[in-house]
């Protein structure tokens, strides 16, 4: 039971670093954001037993660290991402064959949707623009939803609805708004 406690509020403390990471305005502040997050959630999945997840955070507080530091890790270089890839892939088959995940068919496809979300995330920070990460959130936030409504934690689900109504907000607020003064500008101009 205490382990239960703990677990979400680990849950709950990476919900909060989650939310932040769509609110930034730079590619920096992103990352850093989105290390705390995972190096949190890597641990409450690892506590509520949901393996995979717990991987891939891992996985994903390393490759925040790769792209903050992109000057002198070359994370710009194709071979990072190939490397991010293989291991987000690796988790998987790993779960079931080291980790003792039942591969039954119901956890064959929901094991999998996190790490489909994994590799659309890390093409979204290669590609270098908080834009860019918000825009593919839209992708990965509901593919984890899902899983996370198979894992129990609370503080992951309630993060992935929050996150996906912080990246329509960041997506309005930055994105959106953002190209509006221009375009009416250019309305001016055309008058």
């Amino acid at each position: 039971m205490v382990q239960e406690i703990v677990a979400q509020a680990f849950g709950i403390i990476g919900m909060i670093c989650n939310i932040i990471v769509f609110q930034q305005r730079t590619h920096k502040r992103v990352l850093i954001w989105q290390f705390f997050a995972a190096s949190v959630f890597a641990v409450n999945y690892f506590m509520l037993g949901s393996v995979v997840g717990g991987m891939l955070n891992v996985v994903g507080a390393l490759r925040a660290v790769v792209f903050f530091f992109k000057e002198r890790t070359n994370a710009n270089h194709v071979g990072w991402l190939i490397f991010f890839i293989i291991a987000f892939s690796a988790s998987y088959p790993l779960s079931f064959l080291v980790f003792g995940t039942e591969p039954t068919p119901m956890n064959l496809i929901i094991e999998i949707l996190p790490v489909i979300a994994m590799i659309v995330a890390t093409i979204s920070l290669r590609l270098g623009s908080a834009k860019a990460v918000r825009s593919l959130g839209l992708v990965s936030s509901p593919l984890w939803l899902t899983y996370n409504c198979f894992s129990g934690s609370f503080g992951a689900i309630a993060s992935e609805i929050l996150n996906l109504i912080s990246i329509i907000v960041g997506i309005i607020r930055l994105d959106i708004k953002k190209k509006q003064p221009d375009q009416e500008q250019n309305t001016e101009k055309n008058d």
